[in-house]
């Protein structure tokens, strides 16, 4: 047994490959080292290193030829393997290497001590995996063992009738405990899987779908510039989350990041908010008041709602835009300010354009980089992710444990068709939590459109259904404790702008709104 890991660091450049070395040597690990494919390869094969740490351009092939040949070769293929590269390395490349099986990432440059923390955590994800092997192995083994057994118990069946009774209970009792093996080790895989997923987390933004991917490749191109951003997707999809990645990786960084929410923000007050006040500018106005816009010069402002904003407030929001400058309410005195706006919306604004209730000039000046942030249910492989991500953080809140979500659980949570979205999916999460014992997440799914209807209905037809079906089991309360605003993990502004879209009145309401036509 070694005493110590063995890491092979491959690697074309010496003075990169000494530094390295140096560092995991002090750290405490055995340190091999190679500058070429063909080398390591071979390094491999005669040492069977712990981890393998393999830059993705080396001299006589590629990184991702020499992971594929390992991944290959069926006495290498455990070998845990982590790609490295710079940080203008596309996308494409960290994709390439996960689809033949690379089982880590890193980017470069990263400190000593970012170096030394990747590094130990690979360790301990191929700990757990190897456990999780062997595991497996004495299962099947037992598996294996047990059916022998019953196989022999039959043949004595045949032999001797007189025992019939008792080697029908036998194999019975055989059946049982091979039963509870296998759900056993059903619930041990999605565990420790958990904790060996390769997870992409950044920022708050938790996810590995091609959709979330393709999102934040987005942010990372428009962070760099003072663009104007309009993020669109359904409520809850994380659009708040996405501004503030955009923010936070632009030089307006050393600000917080202002946010105005314009569907909270009453309409007389809403100009006097976002552009400041002068004392004595309107009745009840006793002091000065400092505007969103001004608080944010230098900064960035997100606006969020931005389709709820009154028109006559939009031409103010136009100039600012194009030139820089408001004047507070009731001052004659221009104001100059250095904002990035990023707006959001989970309206078509196109649309409301034609109906004459949003400005053309300014949908084209927000418009200019649009991102759409995907839906829940189009991101279906980011659920388990973003179920253990909530499950720890109630953990912390509510200071219970939970080891396990039942497999039949987690594909409930990915064929339910999320309306609410991730706020909603938090939601459901955090009810399981309070009811939950033993260490096992009971899971008590919202209700769904009946599946006799699912296949000929389109997605906002079962939204719909699913609205009214929480709207009618919360008698028709949208706002407060156990509203249906709550329960679906919408803001109540939210929910009722989707009711106008989908068409949803209350019973009694549509009843006076049709004698009134009559």
């Amino acid at each position: 047994m070694r005493e110590k890991p063995v890491i092979l660091i491959v690697d074309d450049n010496p003075d990169i490959l000494f530094a390295t070395a140096r560092v995991l040597t002090g750290g405490g690990y055995e340190v091999l080292q190679s500058q070429s494919g063909r080398e390591s390869l071979t390094i491999i094969k005669n040492n069977r290193p712990d981890l393998v740490l393999l830059d993705v351009n080396i001299p006589d092939m590629s990184g991702l030829e020499v992971c594929n040949r390992i991944k290959s070769d069926p006495e290498l293929s455990r070998t845990f393997v982590a790609m490295i590269s710079g940080t203008r390395t596309s996308s494409d490349d960290q994709s390439d290497g996960l689809d033949i099986g690379a089982d880590g990432y890193i980017t470069r440059p990263m400190s000593n001590r970012e170096l030394l923390s990747r590094v130990w955590s690979m360790l301990r994800m191929k700990k757990a995996e190897d456990e999780l092997q062997r595991a497996h192995d004495e299962l099947e083994q037992r598996v294996k063992e047990r059916t022998s057994e019953l196989e022999m118990a039959n043949k004595e069946l045949v032999q001797e009738i007189v025992e019939r009774t008792r080697a029908e209970e036998s194999l019975k009792k055989a059946l049982t405990e091979i039963e509870e093996l296998k759900n056993r080790l059903e619930i041990e895989n999605i565990y420790l899987r958990s904790e060996v997923e390769v997870k992409y987390k950044y920022a708050d933004i938790i996810g590995q779908s091609n959709a979330i991917m393709q999102v934040l490749s987005q942010v990372e191109l428009v962070s760099g510039t003072d663009s104007t951003v309009l993020l669109l997707g359904e409520t809850g999809t994380g659009k708040e989350l996405i501004a503030g990645a955009i923010h936070t990786l632009s030089s307006r960084k050393a600000k917080p990041m202002v946010k105005v929410n314009c569907a909270a923000l009453p309409a007389t007050l809403i100009e006097s908010e976002l552009f400041g006040r002068e004392k004595g500018a309107y009745t009840g106005a006793l002091s000065r008041q400092t505007g969103r816009f001004e608080v944010a010069n230098g900064s960035t402002i997100f606006l969020d709602e931005i389709s709820e904003l009154p028109l006559e407030l939009q031409a103010k929001i136009l100039r600012v835009i194009e030139s820089g400058e408001f004047e507070r309410l009731g001052s004659s005195h221009t104001i100059r300010v250095n904002v990035r706006i990023i707006t959001a919306t989970n309206r078509d604004l196109s649309s409301l354009v034609q109906k004459g209730t949003f400005r053309e000039d300014l949908y084209y000046r927000l418009n200019v980089f649009p991102i759409t942030v995907p839906p829940l249910h189009e991101r279906t492989d980011d659920i388990p992710l973003l179920a253990w991500e909530f499950v720890k953080e109630f953990e912390r809140t509510m200071g219970k444990r939970v080891d396990t979500i039942p497999r039949k659980s987690m594909e409930a949570l990915q064929r339910y068709p999320w309306p609410g979205n991730i706020r909603e999916l938090r939601n459901v999460i955090e009810r399981a939590m309070i009811v939950s014992k033993d260490g096992i997440l009971q899971i008590q799914m919202p209700e769904h459109v009946p599946a006799e209807h699912s296949e000929t209905q389109s997605f906002e037809e079962a939204a719909r259904n699913h609205i009214i079906k929480v709207l009618q089991s919360t008698g028709w309360r949208i706002r407060g404790k156990n509203g249906a605003a709550e329960v679906l993990g919408m803001k109540p502004t939210t929910l009722q702008s989707k009711m106008i879209k989908l068409g949803i009145q209350r019973p009694n309401a549509r009843t006076k709104s049709q004698s009134q036509k009559t």
